[in-house]
């Protein structure tokens, strides 16, 4: 198990110690994409969805979620959010949402899984809001698009695509 930082020599799960890292200015952005029915779609948008307001809901559980990410995945570290924006843009080309999120802190650790959280709750509400008049929604393509900061330094999906 050499080179795996959240295992033990003795192969328990353990998190990583960042007390002696640097400090830095850390941003991560991550999206991904609900397909439903094109009159779903349509009701969504309309307000007519049988649980009320889908988009603004949505956004503001992605960032709430952001924020209990160290909640939800056993090995992440509480962070300071210094920001979470959450947006949520309809695609008639999907049919569906797409889902983006941006997260920011100045810490030890990076927030990677707090913008992929955000974006994957987002995406559930929307799910959850809508699922009367579509239990057919797809869920997919939830990835980081980039991050900044910290030892390893930047990095971006579609410089990673070659």
């Amino acid at each position: 198990m050499n080179g795996l930082t959240h295992i033990g020599k003795d192969g328990r799960a353990t998190m990583v110690d960042v007390s002696d890292k640097a400090s830095t200015r850390r941003i991560a952005r991550a999206q991904g994409t609900l397909t439903c029915q094109p009159a779903t779609l349509a009701a969504t948008l309309a307000g007519d969805a049988p649980k009320g307001e889908v988009v603004r809901t949505a956004e503001l559980a992605g960032i709430m979620a952001a924020k209990r990410t160290a909640d939800l995945v056993p090995l992440c570290h509480p962070l300071p959010l210094a920001k979470v924006a959450v947006t949520i843009e309809p695609d008639e080309a999907l049919p569906g949402f797409r889902v983006a999120a941006e997260v920011r802190t100045t810490g030890v650790t990076g927030v990677e899984m707090e913008a992929m959280t955000a974006v994957s709750v987002a995406l559930l509400t929307i799910y959850d809001m809508a699922k009367a008049l579509d239990k057919g929604m797809v869920i997919e393509a939830v990835h980081l698009l980039s991050k900044t900061g910290g030892k390893s330094g930047d990095w971006h999906a579609d410089e990673a695509l070659g």
